[in-house]
């Protein structure tokens, strides 16, 4: 088998891959394990880029968020001032 042929192998193996992983991540999508899991299939098709000499394909970042939340009154009482204003003492 030529090298081209087994790239071409390899490259289905792991759209097969990706596939699959999406279907199990989709039940558990907050979960580190299938964030983890995701990243691991992504760069086994980037090593195999790497690999054959060709740059990975660009790929847009996910964007995390953090919801804020309503915090205590309590909360920033004994924070400095960061400077502003005069000293504690």
């Amino acid at each position: 088998m030529a090298v081209q042929d087994d790239v071409a192998t390899a490259r289905e193996a792991v759209r097969s891959l990706e596939q699959a992983v999406a279907a199990v991540t989709g039940h558990y999508p907050d979960s580190v394990d299938a964030r983890r899991l995701r990243s691991d299939v992504a760069r086994v098709a980037e090593d195999l880029h790497l690999l054959v000499g060709q740059e990975p394909p660009e790929k847009p970042r996910e964007l995390e968020v953090i919801e804020d939340t309503v915090y205590p009154q309590d909360f920033w009482m004994d924070a400095d001032d960061e400077g502003l204003g005069g000293g504690h003492g």
